[in-house]
């Protein structure tokens, strides 16, 4: 069996819950400690570090590809922000939803002429 639950009983060996990264070593028969919903592995030690070693090479192998990604992601962002903006005000119906004319100016009288000479 590999997959063991908080409070079942095992044998002697070490016991890994991945989600907390606690590590149990049993050094005779016991009770794992926590309830139903803690979940443990039983791997040998030499297999948790050539999984660690293994993950950390592919972190390392791969980083600047990720690094290329995010690049290309945020200039293709900047791109598309661009464009939008262009279209933006080539279709533009003089909407303005940020404007408020709360003022309430009133409008200037004409100006009466005068005759005078």
């Amino acid at each position: 069996m590999l997959i063991y639950k908080g409070g079942q009983k095992i044998e002697k060996g070490t016991y890994w819950d991945l989600r907390k990264g606690h590590r149990v070593n049993a050094a005779q028969k016991g009770v794992l400690p926590g309830g139903d919903t803690s979940i443990y592995l039983r791997i040998p030690s030499a297999a948790m570090l050539l999984f660690g070693l293994i993950s950390g090479i592919l972190y390392v192998v791969f980083l600047p590809f990720i690094g290329i990604a995010l690049i290309a992601a945020a200039a293709l962002r900047r791109v598309v922000e661009v464009l939008v903006s262009l279209a933006g005000s080539s279709f533009s119906f003089d909407w303005r939803p940020k404007s408020a004319y709360l003022t309430w100016k009133r409008k200037e009288k004409p100006k009466e002429k005068s005759d005078k000479k």
